[in-house]
């Protein structure tokens, strides 16, 4: 058996699970989210907690009640707290402003970039220089994240560019002459 899968899923009380033959919805303060159920995967619910086990002992089962208990567990945390990711601009003239469900950057090109977020992804901008992208589900906040970086990501000889902000880049020595 998978040793995540071992370790229960505990509910908050303000959210609610219901547990259908081949699918798991999860409802709370912060959106719905749902999954299909892989076979091979038995959960069961035990009052405030969620239990995986695999069916059979074959690798697949044992392998899938760890990655469904992973899932669960950010679909039920996304929904009670939700997930931050903040990125940071570095460079001259470098800089973002969030207006609603787009975000405006600046990256030194010679034209603007106009990212539109997708449906349940918020964006705010405190500073000129910082991006902080929130929303329910994991998998999705980190790829939005992920493709505002792809737009201008580090180098390596200045660190300019779009950074995770505990993201560290190494700065390589320039050539010498």
């Amino acid at each position: 058996m998978s040793r995540i899968a071992k370790s229960p899923v505990v509910i908050p009380a303000k959210v609610e699970v219901d547990l259908t033959a081949n699918s798991i919805n999860i409802s709370g303060p912060l959106g719905k989210m749902s999954q299909s159920l892989t076979k091979g995967v038995e959960l069961k619910r035990e009052g405030e907690t969620i239990t995986f086990s695999a069916t059979s002992n074959e690798t697949h089962a044992r392998a899938m009640s760890g990655t469904l208990r992973s899932l669960v567990a950010n679909m039920v945390q996304g929904v009670s707290v939700g997930f931050t990711r903040k990125l940071t601009l570095v460079g001259v003239g470098y800089k973002a402003q969030a207006q609603g469900a787009m975000l405006n950057l600046e990256l030194g090109y010679s034209h603007p970039i106009n990212h539109k977020m997708p449906e349940g992804i918020t964006v705010k901008t405190a500073t000129p220089t910082e991006v902080e992208i929130t929303g329910a589900d994991k998998q999705v906040v980190g790829q939005v994240a992920a493709q505002i970086r792809a737009y201008r990501a580090p180098e390596p000889y200045k660190g300019k560019g779009v950074r995770y902000s505990d993201e560290v880049v190494q700065i390589k020595e320039s050539k010498k002459k």
